[in-house]
């Protein structure tokens, strides 16, 4: 039975973890962010009750 000799499979599935592992990587990787993350300051935000205007 011809779909049980494992020379052609077992090539396809070492190439298409080899395109996996090593050239999607490096193309995800090499896009940046638009807009690099920053340091968000740790003071707090001043929130004052208020009364609804319609009680």
């Amino acid at each position: 039975m011809p779909q049980l000799n494992p020379t052609p499979w077992f090539a396809i599935f070492v190439f298409s973890w080899l395109v996996f592992l090593m050239i999607i990587p490096t193309k995800i990787l090499k896009h940046i962010t638009p807009n690099e993350p920053t340091h968000v300051s740790a003071t707090k935000h001043k929130t004052e009750p208020w009364d609804w205007p319609w009680q």
